[in-house]
């Protein structure tokens, strides 16, 4: 499949009222949009979202904006103005959900918070993410994706041992708090099934890495420990981890049959070592052990590993995929795992995009359109939603209140 187009999605017929921007709210979004929700992207008519001008470019576009807007709309409203304002309150009265990652504080300061609109629209599921949250002494502190993971635990347990702490290569700060907004919004949408009552959701990407970090807080909760980094190596498991092959990396980890393991490898004299006996003593002697498996697993390079182990069922196994090997991974693209969405501004051609990871068999998620144009679909949402005429939004067009 290229896109989802013209399918209906688990959430088809729901309208959520986005002013999310930057990464982790517009990636949250997406999900919905994914997921068949009518979702409508707001900026302001002369200050578009800063995204669409950061970069890298292709064709004059930003990829970064176009990764994780995919499959919105796009309408442009001044929220200053009071016109403006009047405007959101009548698109929250259709809309089911309305998303913001603003410091707290700046939608009830325009007039626009969870109180004036549910006010209007009882209905309404108010989505918030922040940084740090709604409340807390930290609430009204700036928080961006290093710094929810700094905060929140995830970068003091990513490294290696004896260096810095790491930030995790992909925006996971961002990126976990914008599923947990969308796995909020769909909690909120099912209790308003039962209730009839829309209600506000605060996710804070502090929190939402604090999640993430489960089993390590338990970990001090029962023993006072103090996780911290332990680089590619597991507390539990040996082997664990990637392991330097002729022509890159492969993954070892839950060895089943360790005798056998050994024989696959070449090295039935590991099976013999006492060091190596048992996962306990394999973990008590780990240094030593990852020294005779990064000499055996030299001796091939990652694809025949794969092929060697992969079938075998005594370990687990996996090649550490560059993204230019997901492009030509036979598992990718038998999962359609990679769709062209096309460009926008009805410019040629197309990029690839990861798609939906969620695979309903009724009622498919999928990449239903290309980012959205600035102020694109503004006439077409007002007048569907609205009702609004086209010499109304003239009239406001030429006022400056929308685009």
């Amino acid at each position: 499949m290229s896109t989802a187009a013209g399918q209906g999605g688990a959430l088809a017929g729901i309208r959520v009222l986005d002013f999310t921007w930057a990464l982790a709210g517009p990636f949250g979004t997406m999900q919905l949009a994914d997921l068949g929700a009518e979702v409508v992207k707001v900026e302001h008519p002369e200050t578009p979202e800063k995204l669409r001008g950061f970069g890298p470019y292709y064709e004059g576009i930003s990829t970064f904006f176009f990764s994780v807007n995919r499959g919105k709309r796009g309408i442009c409203i001044d929220l200053k103005e009071q016109r403006g304002k009047d405007l959101v309150k009548r698109l929250a009265c259709e809309a089911d959900v309305v998303t913001e990652n603003f410091r707290p504080g700046t939608m009830d300061r325009l007039g626009l918070g969870y109180k004036a609109l549910s006010e209007v629209n009882p209905r309404l599921i108010y989505a918030a993410l922040s940084g740090f949250g709604q409340t807390g002494p930290y609430s009204q502190y700036a928080a961006v994706d290093a710094v929810a993971q700094a905060m929140g635990g995830t970068m003091a347990l990513n490294g290696e041992p004896d260096q810095p702490p790491m930030r995790v290569g992909v925006s996971i700060g961002d990126m976990a708090g914008g599923l947990y907004l969308a796995i909020g919004v769909l909690a909120a949408l099912r209790a308003r099934d039962t209730t009839g009552r829309g209600q506000i959701l605060d996710v804070a990407l502090t929190e939402a890495q604090i999640a993430l970090c489960e089993n390590a807080i338990v970990q001090h909760s029962a023993f006072s420990s103090n996780p911290t980094r332990m680089g590619q190596r597991h507390p539990l498991i040996a082997p664990f981890g990637p392991y330097r092959s002729a022509d890159g990396y492969v993954v070892i980890a839950n060895v089943k049959q360790w005798d056998l393991f050994c024989g696959l490898i070449d090295r039935d004299d590991l099976a013999l070592d006492d060091r190596f006996s048992s996962n306990r003593t394999r973990i008590e002697n780990v240094d030593a052990l990852d020294a005779e498996l990064h000499a055996a697993m030299s001796k091939r390079t990652t694809e025949e590993w794969f092929a060697t182990l992969r079938d075998t069922n005594v370990c687990a196994i996996g090649k550490v995929n560059s993204v230019a090997d997901l492009f030509e991974d036979e598992q990718v693209a038998a999962r359609e795992m990679l769709v062209d969405v096309p460009m926008p501004y009805g410019l040629p051609g197309s990029l690839k995009l990861p798609a939906s990871p969620m695979r309903l068999s009724e009622t498919p998620a999928g990449v239903r359109a290309p980012m959205p144009e600035h102020g694109g679909d503004t006439d077409d949402v007002l007048s569907g939603w609205l009702g609004l005429s086209a010499a109304e939004a003239a009239e406001l067009r030429h006022s400056g209140v929308i685009k």
